[in-house]
Protein backbone atom coordinates (compact mmCIF):
# COMPACT_ATOMS: atom_id res chain seq x y z
CA UNK A 1 0.00 0.00 0.00
CA UNK A 2 2.00 2.47 0.59
CA UNK A 3 4.44 1.69 -2.55
CA UNK A 4 1.28 2.05 -4.45
CA UNK A 5 1.08 5.18 -2.57
CA UNK A 6 4.18 6.50 -3.28
CA UNK A 7 3.71 5.48 -6.83
CA UNK A 8 0.71 7.26 -7.76
CA UNK A 9 1.44 10.17 -5.94
CA UNK A 10 4.51 10.67 -8.13
CA UNK A 11 2.91 12.36 -11.01
CA UNK A 12 5.81 13.87 -12.86
CA UNK A 13 8.06 10.54 -13.24
CA UNK A 14 6.89 7.31 -15.45
CA UNK A 15 6.46 4.89 -12.87
CA UNK A 16 5.78 0.95 -13.55
CA UNK A 17 4.65 -0.90 -11.06
CA UNK A 18 4.98 -4.78 -11.45
CA UNK A 19 3.05 -7.17 -9.67
CA UNK A 20 3.76 -11.00 -9.39
CA UNK A 21 1.51 -11.52 -6.90
CA UNK A 22 -1.93 -9.72 -6.51
CA UNK A 23 -4.35 -9.06 -10.21
CA UNK A 24 -5.01 -5.74 -11.63
CA UNK A 25 -8.44 -5.98 -10.44
CA UNK A 26 -7.11 -6.58 -6.73
CA UNK A 27 -4.24 -3.59 -7.17
CA UNK A 28 -7.39 -0.92 -8.28
CA UNK A 29 -9.42 -1.51 -5.83
CA UNK A 30 -6.82 -0.68 -3.22
CA UNK A 31 -5.69 2.02 -5.70
CA UNK A 32 -9.54 3.25 -5.60
CA UNK A 33 -9.67 3.35 -1.98
CA UNK A 34 -6.46 5.53 -1.85
CA UNK A 35 -8.71 8.15 -3.85
CA UNK A 36 -5.23 8.93 -5.96
CA UNK A 37 -5.09 9.48 -9.95
CA UNK A 38 -1.88 9.47 -11.94
CA UNK A 39 -1.77 9.16 -15.93
CA UNK A 40 2.07 8.47 -15.35
CA UNK A 41 1.18 5.34 -13.26
CA UNK A 42 1.51 2.13 -15.23
CA UNK A 43 0.29 -1.63 -13.79
CA UNK A 44 2.23 -4.93 -15.02
CA UNK A 45 0.93 -8.10 -13.70
CA UNK A 46 3.70 -10.61 -14.46
CA UNK A 47 6.25 -13.14 -13.32
CA UNK A 48 8.80 -13.61 -16.52
CA UNK A 49 11.92 -11.45 -16.17
CA UNK A 50 11.91 -11.60 -20.00
CA UNK A 51 8.77 -10.33 -20.76
CA UNK A 52 8.80 -7.74 -18.19
CA UNK A 53 12.43 -5.97 -19.37
CA UNK A 54 10.09 -6.43 -23.01
CA UNK A 55 7.47 -3.86 -21.39
CA UNK A 56 10.24 -2.01 -19.59
CA UNK A 57 12.41 -1.51 -22.79
CA UNK A 58 9.43 0.45 -25.20
CA UNK A 59 7.73 2.27 -21.64
CA UNK A 60 11.11 3.23 -20.11
CA UNK A 61 9.82 4.51 -17.13
CA UNK A 62 11.42 6.47 -13.95
CA UNK A 63 11.10 4.42 -11.46
CA UNK A 64 10.49 0.05 -11.21
CA UNK A 65 8.62 -1.09 -8.36
CA UNK A 66 8.66 -5.28 -8.14
CA UNK A 67 6.14 -6.72 -5.60
CA UNK A 68 7.67 -9.12 -5.25
CA UNK A 69 10.79 -10.51 -5.72
CA UNK A 70 10.03 -13.58 -4.70
CA UNK A 71 7.30 -14.24 -7.16
CA UNK A 72 9.83 -13.79 -10.20
CA UNK A 73 11.04 -15.86 -12.77
CA UNK A 74 13.70 -15.84 -15.15
CA UNK A 75 13.94 -18.17 -17.90
CA UNK A 76 17.76 -18.77 -17.81
CA UNK A 77 17.76 -20.69 -14.37
CA UNK A 78 15.30 -24.06 -14.36
CA UNK A 79 14.03 -23.90 -10.58
CA UNK A 80 10.84 -22.29 -9.11
CA UNK A 81 9.82 -18.87 -8.30
CA UNK A 82 11.14 -18.04 -4.71
CA UNK A 83 14.29 -20.76 -4.92
CA UNK A 84 17.22 -19.29 -3.45
CA UNK A 85 18.53 -19.75 -7.35
CA UNK A 86 15.83 -17.46 -9.29
CA UNK A 87 16.06 -15.12 -6.76
CA UNK A 88 19.32 -14.40 -6.58
CA UNK A 89 19.39 -14.46 -10.75
CA UNK A 90 16.04 -12.09 -11.10
CA UNK A 91 18.02 -9.59 -8.46
CA UNK A 92 20.98 -9.44 -10.48
CA UNK A 93 18.85 -9.14 -13.52
CA UNK A 94 17.12 -5.58 -11.90
CA UNK A 95 20.52 -4.72 -10.12
CA UNK A 96 22.16 -4.53 -13.60
CA UNK A 97 18.93 -2.69 -15.31
CA UNK A 98 19.00 -0.44 -12.27
CA UNK A 99 23.03 0.28 -12.29
CA UNK A 100 23.27 0.69 -16.53
CA UNK A 101 20.12 2.95 -17.29
CA UNK A 102 20.79 5.04 -13.75
CA UNK A 103 16.70 4.07 -12.91
CA UNK A 104 15.60 3.55 -9.77
CA UNK A 105 14.44 -0.27 -8.47
CA UNK A 106 12.29 -1.18 -5.27
CA UNK A 107 12.08 -4.72 -4.96
CA UNK A 108 9.40 -6.08 -2.29
CA UNK A 109 10.48 -8.83 -0.47
CA UNK A 110 8.77 -11.39 1.82
CA UNK A 111 10.26 -11.89 5.36
CA UNK A 112 10.13 -14.77 7.72
CA UNK A 113 8.16 -14.87 11.30
CA UNK A 114 11.23 -14.03 13.52
CA UNK A 115 11.89 -11.05 10.84
CA UNK A 116 14.86 -11.75 8.09
CA UNK A 117 14.12 -11.09 4.49
CA UNK A 118 13.05 -14.58 3.05
CA UNK A 119 15.24 -16.26 0.62
CA UNK A 120 19.05 -16.07 0.41
CA UNK A 121 21.03 -13.48 2.50
CA UNK A 122 22.94 -12.24 -0.58
CA UNK A 123 19.95 -10.31 -2.09
CA UNK A 124 20.80 -7.98 1.16
CA UNK A 125 24.68 -7.95 -0.11
CA UNK A 126 23.72 -7.57 -3.93
CA UNK A 127 20.95 -3.89 -3.45
CA UNK A 128 22.25 -0.49 -2.36
CA UNK A 129 19.54 0.12 0.22
CA UNK A 130 17.46 -2.35 2.65
CA UNK A 131 14.63 -0.92 4.39
CA UNK A 132 12.09 -2.98 7.11
CA UNK A 133 8.49 -2.15 7.59
CA UNK A 134 7.46 -3.20 10.95
CA UNK A 135 4.36 -3.29 12.89
CA UNK A 136 1.89 -5.47 14.45
CA UNK A 137 -1.91 -5.88 13.18
CA UNK A 138 -3.26 -4.43 16.46
CA UNK A 139 -1.92 -0.90 16.51
CA UNK A 140 -2.27 1.31 14.11
CA UNK A 141 0.87 2.24 13.16
CA UNK A 142 4.32 1.33 11.20
CA UNK A 143 7.59 1.76 11.66
CA UNK A 144 9.97 2.04 8.33
CA UNK A 145 13.48 0.93 9.59
CA UNK A 146 16.94 1.13 7.65
CA UNK A 147 18.93 -1.77 7.68
CA UNK A 148 21.62 -0.88 5.19
CA UNK A 149 21.58 1.95 3.27
CA UNK A 150 25.25 3.05 1.06
CA UNK A 151 23.63 6.72 0.01
CA UNK A 152 23.05 7.74 4.08
CA UNK A 153 22.69 7.08 7.64
CA UNK A 154 21.34 3.93 8.59
CA UNK A 155 20.37 5.29 11.68
CA UNK A 156 17.28 6.72 10.73
CA UNK A 157 13.19 5.85 11.38
CA UNK A 158 9.90 6.75 10.00
CA UNK A 159 6.60 6.21 11.46
CA UNK A 160 3.35 5.75 9.78
CA UNK A 161 -0.63 5.79 10.18
CA UNK A 162 -2.58 3.18 8.89
CA UNK A 163 -5.47 5.10 8.02
CA UNK A 164 -8.52 4.35 5.49
CA UNK A 165 -7.06 6.26 3.14
CA UNK A 166 -3.88 4.61 3.10
CA UNK A 167 -0.42 5.29 5.12
CA UNK A 168 -0.05 9.14 6.69
CA UNK A 169 3.56 9.96 8.02
CA UNK A 170 3.31 10.52 12.06
CA UNK A 171 5.22 14.01 12.49
CA UNK A 172 5.18 13.92 16.05
CA UNK A 173 5.28 9.94 17.25
CA UNK A 174 5.72 10.66 21.19
CA UNK A 175 2.32 12.31 21.54
CA UNK A 176 0.70 8.42 20.22
CA UNK A 177 3.36 7.13 22.62
CA UNK A 178 1.83 8.15 25.49
CA UNK A 179 -1.18 7.19 26.94
CA UNK A 180 -3.08 10.30 27.61
CA UNK A 181 -4.58 9.01 31.36
CA UNK A 182 -6.41 11.45 33.91
CA UNK A 183 -5.47 9.02 36.77
CA UNK A 184 -2.24 8.78 38.58
CA UNK A 185 -1.15 4.96 38.41
CA UNK A 186 1.66 3.51 39.36
CA UNK A 187 4.00 1.27 36.94
CA UNK A 188 4.46 4.03 34.71
CA UNK A 189 7.85 6.16 33.65
CA UNK A 190 7.99 7.84 30.83
CA UNK A 191 11.75 7.51 28.79
CA UNK A 192 13.66 9.83 26.83
CA UNK A 193 15.16 7.63 24.30
CA UNK A 194 16.30 8.45 20.43
CA UNK A 195 15.22 6.41 17.64
CA UNK A 196 17.56 7.03 15.03
CA UNK A 197 18.20 10.83 14.84
CA UNK A 198 14.69 11.37 16.05
CA UNK A 199 13.79 11.66 19.67
CA UNK A 200 11.00 10.18 21.06
CA UNK A 201 9.48 9.89 24.18
CA UNK A 202 8.00 6.40 25.56
CA UNK A 203 5.85 4.80 28.02
CA UNK A 204 7.39 2.27 30.11
CA UNK A 205 4.53 0.35 32.33
CA UNK A 206 6.25 -2.34 34.50
CA UNK A 207 3.94 -4.79 36.82
CA UNK A 208 5.57 -6.39 39.73
CA UNK A 209 3.81 -8.96 42.10
CA UNK A 210 4.17 -11.45 44.14
CA UNK A 211 5.28 -14.77 43.05
CA UNK A 212 2.58 -17.27 43.35
CA UNK A 213 4.36 -20.24 41.75
CA UNK A 214 8.11 -21.37 43.40
CA UNK A 215 10.48 -19.79 40.36
CA UNK A 216 9.48 -15.90 39.56
CA UNK A 217 8.41 -15.00 35.79
CA UNK A 218 10.38 -12.63 34.57
CA UNK A 219 8.13 -11.28 31.11
CA UNK A 220 9.23 -8.37 28.84
CA UNK A 221 7.49 -7.45 25.69
CA UNK A 222 9.66 -4.39 23.61
CA UNK A 223 12.66 -4.59 26.16
CA UNK A 224 15.71 -7.07 26.18
CA UNK A 225 14.89 -9.44 28.85
CA UNK A 226 18.59 -9.67 29.95
CA UNK A 227 18.67 -6.02 30.26
CA UNK A 228 15.82 -6.37 32.95
CA UNK A 229 17.13 -9.22 34.82
CA UNK A 230 20.90 -6.93 34.65
CA UNK A 231 18.39 -3.71 36.55
CA UNK A 232 16.52 -6.12 38.77
CA UNK A 233 20.08 -7.44 40.05
CA UNK A 234 21.11 -3.92 40.33
CA UNK A 235 18.32 -2.80 42.53
CA UNK A 236 18.93 -6.03 44.82
CA UNK A 237 22.19 -5.87 45.51
CA UNK A 238 22.29 -1.69 45.63
CA UNK A 239 19.08 -1.03 47.04
CA UNK A 240 17.95 -3.62 49.21
CA UNK A 241 14.58 -4.76 46.88
CA UNK A 242 13.53 -8.62 47.01
CA UNK A 243 12.82 -8.75 43.21
CA UNK A 244 14.04 -12.78 43.56
CA UNK A 245 10.59 -13.12 45.37
CA UNK A 246 8.78 -11.31 42.91
CA UNK A 247 7.27 -11.78 39.18
CA UNK A 248 8.15 -8.79 37.51
CA UNK A 249 6.00 -7.95 33.83
CA UNK A 250 7.59 -4.96 31.46
CA UNK A 251 6.10 -3.46 28.46
CA UNK A 252 7.17 -0.63 26.06
CA UNK A 253 3.76 0.94 25.21
CA UNK A 254 2.73 1.11 21.58
CA UNK A 255 4.37 -2.16 20.64
CA UNK A 256 7.82 -0.63 19.61
CA UNK A 257 10.58 -2.33 20.41
CA UNK A 258 13.60 -0.26 21.87
CA UNK A 259 17.71 -0.95 22.40
CA UNK A 260 18.48 2.02 23.65
CA UNK A 261 20.35 1.84 26.55
CA UNK A 262 19.30 5.52 28.24
CA UNK A 263 15.72 3.87 28.70
CA UNK A 264 17.16 2.12 31.97
CA UNK A 265 16.37 5.10 33.84
CA UNK A 266 12.96 4.87 33.06
CA UNK A 267 12.23 0.96 33.53
CA UNK A 268 14.24 1.26 37.13
CA UNK A 269 11.54 3.63 37.90
CA UNK A 270 8.46 1.99 36.66
CA UNK A 271 10.02 -1.28 38.46
CA UNK A 272 10.14 0.84 41.93
CA UNK A 273 6.85 2.41 41.09
CA UNK A 274 5.31 -0.95 40.79
CA UNK A 275 6.78 -2.26 43.98
CA UNK A 276 6.29 0.48 45.97
CA UNK A 277 2.85 1.00 44.56
CA UNK A 278 3.47 4.57 44.89
CA UNK A 279 2.58 6.47 41.32
CA UNK A 280 5.76 8.50 39.86
CA UNK A 281 5.24 13.03 39.88
CA UNK A 282 3.12 13.19 36.61
CA UNK A 283 5.08 15.39 33.73
CA UNK A 284 8.44 13.80 34.47
CA UNK A 285 10.81 12.17 32.46
CA UNK A 286 13.75 10.09 32.62
CA UNK A 287 16.79 9.64 30.35
CA UNK A 288 19.91 7.70 31.36
CA UNK A 289 21.84 4.44 31.61
CA UNK A 290 22.32 2.33 35.11
CA UNK A 291 25.55 0.88 35.85
CA UNK A 292 26.20 -2.46 37.64
CA UNK A 293 27.44 -0.09 40.66
CA UNK A 294 24.41 1.22 40.71
CA UNK A 295 26.06 4.48 39.37
CA UNK A 296 23.86 6.43 36.69
CA UNK A 297 25.50 7.09 33.42
CA UNK A 298 25.49 9.57 31.31
CA UNK A 299 24.25 9.47 27.27
CA UNK A 300 24.50 10.58 23.99
CA UNK A 301 22.78 14.14 22.48
CA UNK A 302 20.90 14.93 25.69
CA UNK A 303 20.22 18.25 24.44
CA UNK A 304 17.80 16.57 21.84
CA UNK A 305 16.39 14.85 24.45
CA UNK A 306 15.42 17.55 26.90
CA UNK A 307 14.19 19.37 24.09
CA UNK A 308 11.44 17.04 22.90
CA UNK A 309 10.36 16.33 26.65
CA UNK A 310 10.11 20.41 26.75
CA UNK A 311 7.91 20.55 23.76
CA UNK A 312 5.73 17.75 24.72
CA UNK A 313 5.22 19.76 28.07
CA UNK A 314 7.22 18.37 30.74
CA UNK A 315 8.18 20.00 33.44
CA UNK A 316 11.15 17.80 34.97
CA UNK A 317 13.95 15.31 33.65
CA UNK A 318 15.86 13.44 35.68
CA UNK A 319 18.95 12.97 33.70
CA UNK A 320 22.92 11.71 34.93
CA UNK A 321 25.17 14.13 36.84
CA UNK A 322 27.79 13.46 34.45
CA UNK A 323 25.79 15.05 31.59
CA UNK A 324 25.60 18.02 33.28
CA UNK A 325 29.47 19.68 31.68
CA UNK A 326 28.61 21.14 28.50
CA UNK A 327 25.12 20.99 29.07
CA UNK A 328 23.40 24.64 29.07
CA UNK A 329 20.52 24.26 31.16
CA UNK A 330 19.45 28.40 30.71
CA UNK A 331 18.56 27.52 26.86
CA UNK A 332 15.54 25.24 28.62
CA UNK A 333 12.25 26.24 30.34
CA UNK A 334 11.97 22.26 31.70
CA UNK A 335 13.78 21.32 35.37
CA UNK A 336 16.75 19.47 34.91
CA UNK A 337 17.24 17.31 37.60
CA UNK A 338 21.05 15.82 37.96
CA UNK A 339 21.67 12.44 39.94
CA UNK A 340 24.40 10.35 39.71
CA UNK A 341 23.53 7.37 42.00
CA UNK A 342 20.27 5.07 41.86
CA UNK A 343 19.97 5.25 45.79
CA UNK A 344 19.38 9.56 45.12
CA UNK A 345 16.86 8.49 42.87
CA UNK A 346 14.88 6.66 44.91
CA UNK A 347 14.86 9.11 47.92
CA UNK A 348 14.31 11.66 45.24
CA UNK A 349 11.29 10.03 44.13
CA UNK A 350 9.82 8.43 46.86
Amino acid sequence: TLFLQNGLWLRNITTLYISGEESEQQIKMRADRLNLKNENFYLLTETSTQTIFQEIKKLKPGLVIVDSIQTLQTPYIDSSPGSVSQIRECAAEFQRFAKETNTPVFLIGHITKDGTIAGPKILEHMVDTVLQFEGDRHYAYRILRTLKNRFGSTSELGIYEMTDEGMRGVANPSEILITQKEDQLSGIAIAATIEGLRPLLIEVQALVTQSVYGTPQRTVSGFDLRRLQLLLAVLEKRGGFHFGVKDVFLNIAGGLKIEDPSTDLAVLCALLSSYEDAPLPQHICFAGEVGLSGEIRAVNRIEQRIAEAEKLGFEKIIVSKYNHKGLAKQKFSIEIVTMGRVEELYKYLF
